[in-house]
Formats: structure tokens, C-alpha cells, sequence
């Protein structure tokens, strides 16, 4: 019985295309979802992946090589006593890499 592990990988758009890329370079197998949420409630994609065990290490080189951070700069909302929202000054953060799940897969079957 062969072991596998289900991948779950949230990554930035900029950064789909490429990894997509990387996954068929590299025979992983992949479901590509649009997605969307986080901080900035930006587009992501989400790549799903069922895989061996012993190729999990691999995948993970792969996302981490094609998922890059950036940084961006954001309005700061703020409010004052009368409940009005004024735009304050914007903000330097980070976004972008990959957020990644790993999960044991308890049986796997390919139709």
C-alpha cells in the first residue's frame, strides 16, 4: 500500500502561473482553485495535491522556490470620536509566500 499525503498550498496569483509551471515541470499532479481572503482579502489560488510520501519534501521545495513575499503598502483606516473613517497614513506590510497544509491521506483511489 502506498502512502500519500494531501498538500493544500495558498499562494498569491503573481505567483500561480509559475508554480503551476514547476508542478508540470516536475510530474506533481495538481487541482488549481481561486481563491480569496487573508488581510488584504486579495485573490490567491489554492493548489490542492495528492502525492507520496517520499515526494513530499520535494513538493514543498517546489512551493517554497515559486511563492515569494512583497511588500506592499496599505491605507490605515482610522476613526475618530464621531464614528467617521478617515483614510490615514498608508503602511509597508508583507505579503505573498505560501500558507501550507499537510495532511495524512487515509485512503486514495484514482477513477
Amino acid at each position: 500500500m502506498v502512502r500519500m499525503k494531501l498538500v493544500l498550498a495558498i499562494v498569491q496569483d503573481k505567483d500561480a502561473d509559475s508554480l503551476a509551471k514547476e508542478f508540470i515541470q516536475n510530474d506533481v499532479r495538481a487541482t488549481k482553485l481561486a481563491t480569496s481572503g487573508g488581510f488584504l482579502r486579495a485573490g490567491n489560488t489554492t493548489f490542492i495535491v495528492g502525492i507520496e510520501d517520499d515526494r513530499v519534501n520535494e513538493v514543498l521545495e517546489i512551493i517554497k522556490k515559486s511563492s515569494h513575499t512583497r511588500e506592499q503598502y496599505v491605507s490605515n483606516m482610522n476613526m475618530d470620536a464621531a464614528g467617521t473613517s478617515m483614510l490615514g497614513k498608508p503602511v509597508q506590510v508583507t505579503v505573498g509566500g505560501a500558507t501550507v497544509f499537510v495532511l495524512p491521506v487515509e485512503e486514495f483511489k484514482h477513477f
